[in-house]
């Protein structure tokens, strides 16, 4: 395998662990109102609206509109199947979405990227926006070399658009571009259109009790355990 000119990566659990993020911006709001309230419940809660807003949007029965607004959207629903939905009012709620940009990055991250960085250009391959992934990057300290994904392609993975409209953004073709991601559905995504890909294991990304994408299950390029890994 070439070494791949670029690498992009999946942001949401690949890098960042917004779970407990999440969890942490919720329960500051929790407590400034005294609420009794599952933080973690409700960033997964909250985390678990997120699929079937982009689904309404790949299915072609809504138009794109960025993850800030449906993260929005979703919290609003989220608020009242919590029942506290009084608690909160529009100034608040448009705080509280912006927990989504004030994610930890995973210990390897940020050194990791930063030694990746001085071989290939890197960048994201989010359902963020370029607003949410340039707000995160700030917080977070990812130094991408520009921002890709889902706005630049007005659609969200794994349809094949996002992937394409990535490599063909950095004027490269797919086999030059390799997608790191810790879930196996989306590099399997990505592989069908000709990218290089590598899976990360995230196995804290739900909890002690997350099931899934443990291990790779498809025949990848490449297998790591950490993003320093991958720039050794």
């Amino acid at each position: 395998m070439r070494e791949p000119k670029a690498y992009i990566f999946d942001v949401f659990g690949t890098l960042v662990d917004w779970r407990s993020s999440v969890a942490r911006e919720a329960g500051k709001a929790f407590e400034s109102k005294r609420l009794n309230i599952d933080h973690i419940a409700f960033a997964e809660a909250w985390r678990g609206e997120y699929q079937p807003a982009m689904e309404r949007i790949r299915s072609g029965n809504r138009g794109y509109i960025p993850l800030d607004d449906l993260h929005r959207e979703n919290l609003d629903i989220i608020l009242k199947s919590f029942d506290i939905e009084t608690h909160f009012d529009e100034a608040e709620r448009a705080e509280l979405n912006t927990a989504w940009e004030r994610l930890d990055p995973w210990s390897d991250v940020v050194s990791g990227l930063n030694q990746l960085k001085r071989r290939a250009i890197i960048a994201p391959c989010s359902n963020g926006s370029i607003a949410l992934m340039t707000c995160l990057a700030k917080y977070a300290g990812l130094p991408w070399d520009c921002i890709l994904g889902a706005d630049i392609a007005q659609n969200y993975k794994p349809q094949p658009e996002v992937y394409l409209a990535c490599c063909s953004a950095l004027r490269l073709k797919s086999n030059e571009v390799m997608m790191v991601a810790a879930h196996n559905s989306d590099l399997e995504a990505a592989q069908e259109e000709g990218l290089l890909t590598c899976f990360i294991p995230r196995p804290a990304e739900y909890g002690e009790g997350q099931m899934e994408d443990l291990e790779p299950t498809g025949d990848w390029d490449n297998a790591i355990d950490s993003i320093e890994e991958l720039a050794r």
